[in-house]
């Protein structure tokens, strides 16, 4: 794993911060190791999970594969925090990559899965992002995104306009090659799609 430089004092901002990532209330919405189950995991797979935070998801993904997980985030304090839970648990599997997507410098075709959990709304360009994502992956290969819909009636979450509505996400998907296998929701607030890199079809000889 790699080692972060670590603060000696965390400021209280981003402790509360922490504090709430991984408060229960956040688990009771979204229990990450259900989700995980319902996922196509395999354990010899490749995983990436994109804004990995405290490793909310990061965590059950680094026990459901051998294979390594990486935690793609830009904040240094949030990947000693994984660091430290990785530590507790004994779990050597997990790569810690401080960056944005968008520079992302994972070797294309080689990864498995991608979790996208709440930061699709935080890219530049949702375009690229999800370009990247896509090159990052085997064919074969899902993509998981867990997002706010954007819906005047729904106060929490992030500010209206930098929200990806479910039906403005699936068609960016489908554009840059990704085909649809489920799109539902968690609650009213917050939606899933599950995608895949397919498999090209064979070029038939006429």
């Amino acid at each position: 794993m790699n080692h972060m430089h670590h603060c000696n004092q965390p400021d209280q901002k981003f402790l509360t911060k922490i504090a709430f990532l991984d408060s229960r209330q956040r688990e009771h919405l979204i229990p990450p190791e259900a989700l995980i189950s319902q996922m196509p995991l395999q354990n010899n797979h490749t995983l990436l999970d994109i804004g990995a935070g405290t490793g909310f998801f990061t965590i059950p993904m680094a026990e459901s594969t051998s294979n390594k997980v990486y935690a793609l985030d830009p904040d240094a304090r949030m990947l000693n925090v994984i660091e430290e839970k990785a530590k507790e648990k004994g779990l050597t599997n997990i790569e810690l990559i401080q960056d944005y997507i968008e520079n992302i410098r994972i070797q294309n075709n080689s990864v498995d899965f991608v979790m996208a959990s709440l930061i699709l709304h935080e890219v530049s360009s949702l375009t690229e992002a999800l370009s990247i994502i896509f090159e990052v992956l085997k064919t074969g290969g899902h993509l998981f995104c867990l997002e706010y819909e954007k819906d005047d009636l729904i106060n929490e979450g992030p500010p209206m306009s930098i929200r990806i509505g479910s039906e403005d996400l699936v068609k960016t998907l489908s554009l840059i090659g990704f085909k649809i296998v489920k799109k539902s929701k968690i609650n009213d607030a917050i939606y899933t799609v599950l995608a895949v890199k397919p498999v090209a079809a064979p070029i038939s000889s006429s």
